[in-house]
């Protein structure tokens, strides 16, 4: 689908959709419980969690859906399932999907094929290959279909508790995977990183979901954490809180001049990227009493930010994204429309594997629109200006946040913007395009490419 934006101001208040991470995390808790069943309410209907939903139920836990948003989950026990077939898991273009529920598929059946589109078969999974091989468990990637293979059939588990180690400056998922299955084994295990660790809330994130499920895990210093084994995942109930990832693209919105007002936030929230908040204060050029926080270690610690002076009649803004690579998007389309302002988004070379290289797309669109972005190994420099010409055509790339990031800095446009592929929001915020007419933007419909 291929749109065209006439440049307009939104107004109105949005609530986002619920947490795509958070969801994930919350399926995969309950479908690992013994016995019982699950309720969890407030599911977004987006692609990524379709895919974690579709392959839980290939591994054998039943999902149903008693009303829109609530599913009940009968879990696939800590044990193992029946002898049969090696399930074939279709991720979708989920690296979440992927990532999590390799080690899962380990546990519950020794092995599995994992299948995926797009970009995904093409992202890193490197650490898991190196440590699998290490720990006796087959693995063969090949015309996109991978194969893992624990090599216990049914009677045994395929992994063995103990010490796991592999980059955490790869992406945090890896550990999310590992952590959600060590708790089963038969005896206690740790989990350490060989590089500083990034993205540290998401795998607070893991734990919170774990914990709802009564399994517990405990770090030891920064890049270590304590498994113990014999735990049991319980039946439990919860609700999904709302996403800080696709908040952020709403306060770019009213930080460059949209009257929208974000609600339905969870201020407590362990998703690293309510830093959005603090961060959109630097972008204002405000005080920030007391500083920048993200969630690490289970407690507030500082980020990597810097506030050094700009060139003359400009203020500089320097955040370090390791922690929160999803804010780049919005962040690089707020700093684009906020005049006297010099942004440095560093420590984002990761963004280079996400669905897009999202450094080489956020640098493409936005300069196509008129913006002045600077693209660098790992980082990138963006100079504020007052309004962007847009009237231009931008390919999404298949990517939804360099999507939603087109349709942000087109409110600050002088002339319409088109936008192809548009329809990739649906990856994870189907009703993106439909608040964003319901706020007041103006969208024509061309067609589907």
């Amino acid at each position: 689908m291929n749109i065209t934006i006439t440049p307009t101001k939104l107004r109105g208040r949005i609530t986002p959709p619920p947490s795509k991470s958070q969801a994930h995390r919350l399926l995969i808790a309950a479908a690992l419980t013994d016995r019982g069943v699950s309720t969890i309410r407030g599911l977004a209907d987006s692609q990524d969690i379709a895919a974690t939903r579709r392959c839980l139920a290939a591994l054998g836990a039943r999902i149903d859906e008693p009303e829109p948003g609530t599913v009940r989950v009968r879990g696939l026990g800590s044990g193992i399932v029946e002898a049969g077939p090696a399930p074939i898991l279709d991720c979708g273009e989920s690296g979440s999907t992927l990532r999590f529920l390799i080690p899962v598929a380990l546990l519950a059946g020794g092995e599995a094929a994992f299948i995926g589109h797009g970009r995904l078969m093409e992202r890193p999974l490197k650490p898991y290959e190196d440590l699998f091989r290490e720990k006796g468990v087959a693995w063969k990637l090949e015309d996109g279909v991978l194969h893992v293979n624990g090599g216990r059939g049914y009677d045994a588990l395929a992994l063995d508790p103990g010490e796991y180690r592999l980059p955490g400056n790869v992406s945090s998922q890896f550990f999310t995977g590992l952590l959600f299955v060590l708790p089963l084994l038969d005896g206690d295990s740790t989990l350490v990183s060989t590089t500083p660790l990034e993205s540290v809330g998401y795998i607070n994130m893991t734990r919170e979901a774990m914990s709802a499920a009564g399994v517990t895990s405990r770090w030891a210093g920064q890049n270590t954490l304590l498994v113990p084994g014999n735990q049991t995942y319980q039946p439990f109930e919860t609700a999904v809180e709302a996403d800080w990832s696709q908040a952020a693209f709403w306060y770019a919105a009213e930080g460059v001049g949209n009257a929208v007002t974000v609600t339905g936030m969870n201020n407590q929230s362990l998703q690293g990227d309510r830093v959005i908040l603090d961060w959109g204060r630097m972008l204002r050029n405000e005080p920030l009493d007391g500083g920048v926080t993200v969630p690490i270690l289970g407690k507030a610690t500082g980020t990597e930010t810097a506030k050094p002076k700009g060139r003359a009649g400009r203020y500089a803004v320097s955040l370090g994204v390791s922690h929160a690579p999803d804010l780049v998007p919005p962040l690089a389309a707020w700093g684009a429309l906020t005049p006297g302002c010099d942004l440095y988004l560093k420590n984002a070379g990761r963004l280079r594997l996400k669905e897009s290289d999202r450094l080489a797309a956020v640098t493409e669109v936005l300069n196509a629109l008129g913006a002045d972005v600077t693209e660098e190994a790992d980082r990138l420099i963006i100079r504020g200006r007052e309004t962007l010409p847009g009237g231009v055509t931008v390919d999404s790339h298949n990517d939804h946040r360099i999507a939603m990031m087109a349709a942000i800095a087109a409110t600050g446009c002088e002339k319409p913007v088109t936008i192809l592929g548009a329809e990739c929001v649906n990856k994870s915020y189907p009703t993106f395009w439909e608040e964003y007419k319901r706020l007041g933007g103006e969208i024509h419909v061309l067609g589907i490419r």
